[in-house]
């Protein structure tokens, strides 16, 4: 699909705003809000029920919406579970190794976490479990190597740590870190939230333990995804309703599914189907899109990158190069809060977001909590126009 064809797609484009805020939310493509409509008014709430037609279509969208999810991770399905956000599954999975740690053993967090990827772990501390912070090395961000075998020790049980920071773009090398964790003896759990859209994630050339991410920031409705490696599943006792059997994914789902968010999830899949020039959803469709969205998203976001460092009175912070971060730059607009930067901006029709994105660690590191950063995030509708009207209004 040509960039016009793309952002044809996607009706709030149409408004002739520059949107600028797609690490907090990506926008739906026709066909997955067309999706959700659909599904609403042809099933309304219907339960998923084996012993009617309706209740058994809508357990086969269930099932549909869990190998798609899958495919886009490159997973099988049983590995996968759907909830209605990343935060709401670690949580759930924090309560399963609750049940398994305690008392001399420890937690490492990646000093670039958004909180779905931290506080979790921290609840650890409640029975017993010591988490350390594995600080990100300033002016750059970025983790070193050196410093996590610093912290790694027969001790640890788990290194949490993202794909890319939701706050500052800086990426990790996370076949590497997993590496050096497995050395170690011990797990993974990567935030993949902010890289996803991107860069599609891929759990068996990541070599993690658990990978989480949020369809509704790849362009889907509000839904979070969680895979858990079929090593570990059968062996980690999360909370669950009595009669799912321990290991069972379906254990850590909660209540009743929002179906119509699996429908328009299922819609977006497509998109990325079309978008990848394939005629069937697969994994290499998706691999496809993948690789068109880093096409189209490279120049815009070296743009941005180059024109705010090169703005005076600006602060950009994270890596100046752009090879070493993705999607996003957080900065600051000298004498002015990032509130009223972004606040300026969207009026001028350039939307922006400003705070700290529940990115506490960096940023308490960078000395910028709670008033947070500018934050700035492309997608592939993003055009260099958009760019444009962004630095002129900074």
């Amino acid at each position: 699909m040509t960039p016009d064809a793309i952002r044809s797609q996607f009706p709030p484009l149409a408004s002739g705003r520059a949107y600028l805020d797609n690490a907090a939310g990506g926008l739906l493509p026709q066909r997955s809000i067309d999706a959700i409509t659909g599904h609403l008014t042809r099933y309304g709430a219907t339960n998923a029920m084996p012993g009617h037609r309706p209740g058994q279509e809508i357990l086969a969208l269930k099932g549909r919406a869990r190998e798609g999810t899958a495919l886009f991770l490159n997973a099988h399905p049983e590995d996968v579970a759907l909830g209605p956000s990343a935060t709401a599954l670690a949580f759930r999975l924090a309560a399963a190794f609750a049940r398994r740690w305690g008392p001399g053993d420890e937690v490492i967090l990646s000093g670039l976490e958004h909180e779905a990827n931290a506080s979790p772990w921290r609840e650890l501390e409640r029975v017993g479990v010591t988490v350390k912070v594995w600080h990100a090395r300033q002016p750059d961000m970025r983790l070193h190597a050196d410093d996590l075998a610093d912290l790694l020790s027969p001790r640890t049980r788990l290194v949490a740590v993202t794909a890319a920071s939701n706050a500052l773009g800086v990426t990790v090398d996370i076949s590497a870190v997993t590496a050096q964790v497995r050395a170690a003896g011990a797990w993974t759990v990567v935030d993949a939230v902010h890289a996803a859209p991107h860069a599609f994630p891929d759990v068996r050339a990541w070599g993690a333990d658990f990978v989480m991410f949020s369809p509704y920031k790849v362009w889907g409705p509000h839904l979070g995804a969680l895979w858990i490696s079929p090593e570990h599943r059968p062996h980690l006792a999360w909370p669950k309703l009595s009669f799912v059997p321990q290991g069972d994914i379906t254990g850590l789902e909660h209540g009743t599914p929002q179906f119509e968010l699996l429908a328009g999830w299922l819609g977006t899949l497509d998109y990325l189907r079309e978008l990848g020039g394939h005629d069937t959803l697969s994994r290499e469709a998706l691999e496809a899109a993948s690789a068109r969205i880093g096409e189209l998203e490279r120049p815009v976001g070296e743009r941005l990158l180059t024109g705010l460092l090169e703005a005076p009175g600006v602060t950009v912070y994270g890596p100046t190069a752009s090879a070493a971060r993705i999607g996003t730059v957080a900065f600051r607009v000298e004498g002015e809060a990032p509130e009223a930067t972004a606040a300026r901006l969207s009026e001028a029709g350039v939307d922006v977001a400003a705070g700290h994105f529940y990115a506490v660690q960096p940023l308490k590191d960078l000395g910028l909590y709670p008033q947070g950063v500018v934050r700035a995030s492309i997608a592939h509708y993003t055009t260099l126009e958009d760019v444009e009207r962004l630095l002129a209004g900074v």
